[in-house]
């Protein structure tokens, strides 16, 4: 192995050091609360190796939230991927928030808190918020056009998930996954109700000839 290798694994083994500690510390604390000093002290890294990694903390908090992007989409993708029926992959995004909601460390959404914090001041980290709700609006989305029903139903079913995470956030229960599941169930099944109905259940326009 010859010295440029070996200083590029020790720097990709510092920043991924440095990541898992300020995934740790700012999803548990704020942001804003925690310093590089106390990056440092959870990681291990020294802080000239930090700055080098992350010139400004910013950087730091939008590395954070792109790596727990991955990983958070990737988590529920495993989950909906375990059932095969369109319409029960759906509500397996809210069964899945549940089990997320129950998690010991749950303290909401990151990129909603994050958002929160400095979405205000700081370019990127709105950046990388509009970039997950984004992706998880288009990963629903894609979920209802598989299960053969009307794309207004995304926008429904996102702001039931996203009203959820607020909700648990502020609670620190499963309830608002349960709820907004229910909702969800009742929107799927009353636009299949239609499908089938083809429409007839909605009252038929009269005829000018037939108005009183």
């Amino acid at each position: 192995m010859d010295s440029t290798t070996a200083r590029e694994q020790a720097l990709a083994a510092a920043r991924e050091q440095a990541l898992d500690a300020a995934e740790e510390l700012f999803y548990a604390r704020g942001i804003q609360t925690v310093g590089m000093d106390d990056i440092r002290g959870a990681s291990g890294v020294s802080l000239k190796r930090l700055y080098q990694l992350f010139p400004a903390k910013e950087l730091l908090v939008e590395a954070y939230l792109e790596r727990r992007d991955v990983r958070w989409r990737q988590r529920l993708a495993e989950h909906v991927d375990g059932y095969e029926e369109p319409g029960r992959r759906i509500l397996a995004v809210f069964e899945w928030l549940g089990l997320w909601f129950a998690e010991p460390d749950f303290r909401g959404c990151a990129w909603i808190n994050s958002y929160g914090e400095l979405g205000a001041t700081s370019p990127r980290v709105v950046a990388q918020v509009r970039g997950h709700k984004g992706a998880f609006k288009d990963y629903l989305g894609g979920l209802v056009t598989a299960a053969g029903l009307p794309g207004a139903l995304t926008d429904q079913l996102f702001l039931l998930a996203e009203g959820a995470m607020v909700t648990a956030g502020i609670t620190r229960n499963t309830e608002p996954a349960e709820q907004a599941a229910d909702a969800a169930r009742a929107l799927v099944e009353a636009q299949r109700r239609e499908d089938l109905s083809g429409g007839t259940g909605r009252r038929k326009r009269a005829a000018p000839h037939e108005r009183g």
